[in-house]
């Protein structure tokens, strides 16, 4: 799949959710924007970190008009104890199966101490009312 750019179109998802049933982005066209934001894994300290940084700024992020979603590969159950340990006033979507990471081309080769695998690059996208990407802040440093 071509990398997503700015001005594109943003790929449908349909993701389960910690505040129960599923979340499709064609939900939210012409109500909200959107801020997406996928990090590795639950209670790592970037993850945590950025987290974080959403939560404390979630009253700008609602007075902008925007809905926070967090999306990672961990189940929603891993979800639900990273939201209440946290306080993380925002759903946690599970990609469990991979598929939107790459639809958003945010599931890459990454390394770490010499090892070469296959995981999220922390991507952050900003999509509008019309399901149009915005801004891409790639490889989010925390």
């Amino acid at each position: 799949m071509a990398e997503l750019k700015e001005g594109d179109k943003a790929p449908e998802f349909s993701l389960s959710s910690t505040e129960g049933g599923v979340v499709r982005l064609s939900d939210f066209k012409t109500k909200t924007k959107i801020v997406l934001y996928f990090y590795p894994k639950d209670d790592t300290p970037g993850c945590t970190k950025e987290a974080c940084y959403f939560r404390d700024l979630g009253k700008k992020f609602k007075a902008a008009g925007a809905e926070i979603f967090g999306v990672s590969f961990d189940s929603l159950e891993s979800h639900k104890k990273f939201i209440q340990k946290y306080r993380l006033p925002f759903p946690l979507l599970s990609d469990k199966g991979k598929a939107v990471a790459q639809s958003y081309g945010v599931y890459k080769e990454k390394s770490f101490m010499g090892r070469s695998f296959m995981g999220i690059e922390r991507t952050t996208f900003v999509i509008d009312e019309d399901l149009k990407i915005r801004r891409i802040f790639p490889k989010v440093k925390v």
